[in-house]
């Protein structure tokens, strides 16, 4: 019978009250928020916790990871979500995880709404959740951190699609600059996100201490997931790539259109400065008064002729 169940966020219980409520039947959830090192040192002592997890706890810059520990399992997994000032760069929040045979410690520096979520759904039916044991809760964890992603992927996505919109309408050294930001949070995110996936399969296995065979099976369910949002990624980039293509594009059709144009004003002035050159020579024979009205007819009509030449070639 599951009576001595904890959820808490940023503190320890204190004393008698938790020695007595890892000693009674079923298991405690401890969701330590904010971590340091003066919080972690009562759980080494209670939970024996190995120094070089603590450190890993203390050091937030951890890839992926699943680790077998004497009486327990430590694993790192991380999250996304939205930095509050842009729509574009991204917060890594990183879990670690301690999943004994009894109890399941969690500890983060920032909330994150997959926890809130998962606290939410054991307080509501605390049966079909804590009952089935700690590793059965750091499932409920993992999978709400990894679907996390999808909408983040949705969004950059239709960012990726606006700004290519926008480019076609309005090249700029901005909208480029936006690209390449949207570029290198999509690269955080494969950096991070690929060995999760790696990490996630060896819980999928059966075999791993302190996680169940039937939990092995929903991990799977995490692991599929996890190669979604990997397609998602891949699909993401290739946008990036067709976006700064558009761009390139784009920015190289309107220097030909320039280039063209003064090709074609160049084209123009040519016969023009020759005809002008011809007939301003200081030759006896060319300086006569009645050859000055054909030489400014002809370089009349040299312009138009010319302008009805290229737009009857198509080029101008």
């Amino acid at each position: 019978m599951l009576t001595a169940t904890r959820v808490f966020e940023g503190k320890l219980f204190e004393g008698a009250e938790e020695a007595q409520a890892v000693e009674r039947p079923g298991f405690l959830w401890l969701d330590l928020e904010g971590q340091t090192e003066e919080a972690l040192l009562p759980l080494v002592a209670r939970f024996g916790l190995h120094p070089l997890e603590v450190e890993d706890c203390l050091h937030l810059d951890q890839r992926p990871k699943l680790e077998d520990y004497p009486g327990h399992e430590f694993l790192v997994l991380q999250g996304f979500s939205f930095s509050p000032t842009d729509g574009v760069e991204v917060e890594l929040h990183e879990l670690h995880f301690f999943i004994g045979d009894r109890w399941l410690l969690t500890v983060h520096q920032k909330p994150h709404p997959a926890i809130a979520e998962v606290a939410k759904r054991v307080h509501a039916d605390p049966v079909a959740t804590l009952g089935k044991g700690p590793d059965f809760v750091a499932y409920l964890l993992a999978d709400a951190l990894v679907d996390q992603n999808f909408p983040l992927l949705d969004h950059l996505s239709e960012q990726l699609e606006t700004l290519e919109d926008r480019i076609f309408e309005a090249p700029s050294k901005d909208l480029m600059q936006e690209a390449f930001r949207l570029k290198r949070t999509l690269v955080l995110l494969r950096r991070v996100l690929s060995p999760q996936r790696d990490v996630v399969g060896l819980l999928a296995r059966r075999g791993v201490p302190h996680v169940q065979e039937k939990t092995a099976l929903y991990f799977r369910d995490v692991y599929d997931h996890l190669v979604r949002v990997s397609e998602q990624l891949e699909a993401a980039r290739d946008l990036v790539a067709g976006v700064m293509e558009v761009y390139l594009s784009v920015i190289a059709n309107r220097t030909g259109d320039v280039t063209k144009q003064l090709t074609i004003f160049a084209s123009i002035f040519m016969p023009l400065s020759f005809i002008v050159g011809f007939f301003g020579q200081n030759f006896e024979g060319l300086a006569r008064p009645d050859l000055l009205w054909p030489a400014l007819v002809t370089m009349g009509l040299v312009p138009v002729a010319m302008l009805w030449w290229f737009h009857h070639k198509g080029w101008s």
